[in-house]
């Protein structure tokens, strides 16, 4: 059994690009990285999935948690600020799997209709484990296809994927079950009660394996995103 966990930790230009109140929220960015990496060092799961990692971010965890094996792939795409000069030292984006062991790099790459988003894979343990973030309108159906093609045998897909659970089912196919979290489960994007898109946007998925004990973590507002785990094997 493998403990995995997925995580969209907010990077600071997409923050202060789409949400007028985050600057007033998190001041010092510094401080916000601090924390962001102060939940995913408090972590207990073998496999960590990060989506919207700054470089800043990045470098911040690197530092934290030199035993573990990270495994990154930064975008083509560099965030551009359109309201507020950045605060980053470095705005690239990576996405990043943390693997507390080893791990064997298998296929990694920018989604063709969208270079900030893509996927990671890497082999852990006999499993293949696919961390990916997904856009958020048509250009995912052809997302979905890449990723499923990735999979050969049993495999554990962790990211946003900016889709609710039947929609993400839908789109993997009946190989793959989106595990499914408590009723009572807080969301893992919050929007408030009136909005229109699902608040349940970032999944554990498997293949050819059990899912078990998924659960949404609370992160004290460091992110936009909640954390979410699961047990898999």
């Amino acid at each position: 059994m493998i403990a995995v966990a997925t995580w969209n930790v907010l990077h600071r230009v997409h923050a202060d690009n789409w949400d007028r109140g985050f600057g007033t929220r998190w001041p010092d960015e510094a401080v916000r990285i601090a924390g962001v990496t102060a939940v995913v060092a408090g972590r207990a799961e073998q496999v960590i999935a990060l989506q919207e990692v700054s470089g800043d971010q990045l470098a911040s965890l690197r530092e934290a948690l030199p035993e573990r094996d990270f495994h990154i792939l930064r975008y083509p795409r560099v965030p551009r600020p359109r309201r507020v000069e950045s605060v980053l030292k470095d705005r690239a984006e990576y996405l990043v799997l943390i693997i507390d062991g080893a791990g064997r790099d298998f296929a990694s790459g920018d989604f063709t209709t969208d270079p900030g988003k893509g996927y990671l894979a890497v082999e852990v343990a006999g499993v293949l484990v696919i961390a990916t973030h997904v856009t958020g309108d048509d250009r995912r159906g052809g997302q979905f296809a890449r990723l499923g093609e990735l999979a050969y045998g049993p495999a554990v897909l962790l990211g946003d994927f900016n889709s609710g659970r039947a929609e993400v089912g839908a789109a993997l196919g009946p190989r793959y079950r989106v595990a499914e979290l408590p009723v009572d489960a807080i969301a893992t994007r919050p929007r408030g009660s009136s909005a229109e898109k699902s608040q349940f946007i970032d999944h554990v998925v498997v293949r050819g394996l059990a899912v078990r004990d998924a659960e949404v973590v609370d992160v004290a507002g460091v992110s936009d995103h909640n954390l979410v785990r699961a047990t898999v094997g």
